[in-house]
């Protein structure tokens, strides 16, 4: 059973996300916050397995909150719900420790496969605004150059990390690199434990930041990563 916390300061969304995943096989809402302080404070004693986190409430903002929710509890996933889609305060949140973010007028059945993707350990970014979000980002922050953790890549994981930054996702690496699933989810692992980075989230992030993949470069985003 995937137990989940709707943190969102407009009653009317948290009652029909309810409504969605209380429709959901598995899946059980454990709680409701208003704000990003009340949410810390939920999720601290509920400990759910997802969190669908509102970005801009009162009190404490959802940057924040999810910072301190994974700081505490750093297997907490927490899903990004925003009807701002092309928000650098997304970026923001990812960096904090955010596992994907969707829109909130995604159809319901989106959202509901959303919370057991995440739950499941995957991470997952809305292929609409993803690349604008992150690009926008990139381009305000100018790479300063690439960082050492990349010298401890093999050349093929380094091939597999760029095809990550663009969205690429496992089968559509496998044929693009001519591996098999096994050796793409064996490079996959090895990227981020030698990079420490939580999931394929991050290492988009990562990617752009270091520089290794520019604003701009070609590439389709997925939508699962």
């Amino acid at each position: 059973m995937t137990s989940v916390l709707i943190v969102d300061d407009q009653a009317l969304v948290r009652v029909g996300l309810r409504k969605i995943l209380e429709l959901e096989p598995g899946t059980t809402v454990v709680g409701e916050a208003a704000d990003g302080a009340d949410a810390v404070r939920v999720a601290r004693r509920l400990r759910p397995d997802v969190t669908l986190m509102d970005i801009r409430m009162p009190v404490l903002d959802g940057i924040e909150a999810t910072r301190r929710i994974v700081r505490h509890r750093p297997e907490s996933r927490v899903l990004i719900l925003t009807t701002f889609g092309l928000d650098s305060y997304v970026f923001d949140a990812l960096r904090a420790g955010a596992s994907g973010f969707m829109l909130k007028d995604a159809p319901p059945e989106e959202i509901a496969a959303a919370v057991r993707l995440i739950a499941s350990g995957e991470a997952l970014l809305a292929p609409a605004v993803t690349r604008s979000v992150i690009e926008e980002f990139a381009r305000q922050r100018p790479a300063p150059g690439p960082p050492p953790a990349l010298a401890e890549l093999t050349g093929r994981e380094r091939e597999v990390l760029e095809l990550l930054a663009r969205g690429l996702s496992n089968p559509e690496i496998c044929l693009r690199l001519v591996i098999g699933e096994a050796t793409t989810k064996t490079h996959v692992a090895r990227i981020l434990q030698k990079l420490e980075l939580r999931d394929r989230v991050q290492v988009v992030i990562f990617a752009y930041e270091s520089g290794l993949v520019a604003p701009g470069s070609a590439g389709g985003m997925g939508n699962a990563l």
